[in-house]
Parts: structure tokens; sequence; C-alpha cells
């Protein structure tokens, strides 16, 4: 099984989570929302995220015990999730396709779930939990860490991509992505370490 430290958790967490990618889909859902209210909306609903996936780490057990799944299963899971993830990163398709945001301010939908707290971040840190139980607090401070990233990057969107261009930080998600794409197959290959033993002797 992958063993993780607190900093290479914070790092999947953020990358999984994606501020920078997470940008534009900030810019359009919040466009009509006064620009003195933003930087509270953006807070607000980084919480509702970090909220809804502290719970997930604390009834991660009782859900894996609930759908009888193993640890193995979810880590297999999880790394074909990401990899999902992690090509989206490298060949974004139009973000903004599908039904047309909701007047006003957002509220949870879409910018709490799914943009930050999507079934990847949800099936990580169940994962997290999973591998190592007694390292919950760790965990906790790693996805703590991970939510106030965000919510810094995504309050001072606008500068960032002032200061640095849009190409720029395309890019960097592209890099983040390919990132993604090893830890995902990394993740595939010690999963399948352990599942092929257990098939032989089956």
């Amino acid at each position: 099984m992958t063993s993780y430290t607190f900093t290479s958790a914070t790092i999947l967490l953020l990358l999984i989570t994606d501020p920078l990618g997470n940008i534009p889909i900030f810019a359009s859902a919040l466009r009509n929302v006064p620009p003195s209210r933003r930087p509270w909306v953006i807070v607000r609903e980084v919480a509702i995220a970090f909220g809804l996936l502290l719970s997930f780490m604390f009834m991660g057990e009782g859900f894996l015990r609930q759908m009888n799944l193993s640890d193995l299963a979810l880590q297999l899971a999880g790394a074909v999730v990401l990899f999902l993830i992690a090509l989206r990163m490298i060949f974004p398709s139009a973000r903004e396709a599908g039904s047309p945001l909701p007047e006003g301010e957002p509220l949870i939908v879409p910018l709490a779930i799914p943009a930050l707290a999507g079934p990847s971040a949800l099936a990580t840190v169940l994962l997290l939990v999973s591998q190592a139980p007694e390292r919950r607090l760790e965990w906790v401070g790693a996805l703590s860490v991970t939510m106030a990233v965000c919510a810094v990057v995504l309050v001072l969107a606008d500068r960032i991509q002032r200061l640095v261009g849009e190409r720029v930080v395309l890019a960097f998600e592209r890099l983040m992505g390919l990132i993604l794409v090893a830890v995902s197959v990394e993740m595939l290959l010690r999963g399948l370490k352990v599942l092929v033993p257990q098939l032989l002797r089956g």
C-alpha cells in the first residue's frame, strides 16, 4: 500500500482540489456577485467543502464497512479516478459546458461541491484514513493546509491571472496533471502488487 507522509498527502490533496484549475469556474459562478462580496463567498464555499471532506475523514471507516469495501478496492478505484481527473487537467474540455449557472450568489453548488469537494477528493480522504486511521489528525492537518491554500489562491485569483497570465496558469495546471498521472499510476501498481498474488493463490 502507498504510505503517505503529511507533505505528500497535502500535495496530493492540492493536486486533486486543483485551486488554479478552479479559477475559471469560480470566476464564472461569481460573475453576478459584487466584487466586494466575492472573497466572503469564496471563504464560505471553501469552509463548506472543508466540512464535507472532514466529515468523510471521520465517517470513512464506517462507510467502508457498510459498503463492504476493502482498502485494496478503494486504492484501485482511487487510482482510476485520479487518472481520469489528471487526463482532464492535461486535456481540458469546455468546463463551462452544460447547464447554465443559476443567477445570483452561488451556494454549495457548483463551488463547494463538486469544484472542491468532488468525488475524487472524497475518495482520496477515505483512502488516506483507511490506510492509516491512527494518523487521522495528520490527515486533518493536511486537509486544513489544502483548504487554506485553496482559499488564498481563489481569493487572489484575479491578481494571479493578471500577474502571471492565463497561459502560465493553464501550463501550470497541465504540469500538475502530469504529476497526478504519475501518482495514480504508482497507486495502481502498488495495488496490483497486492492483488495479483491474491488472485494467484485463489
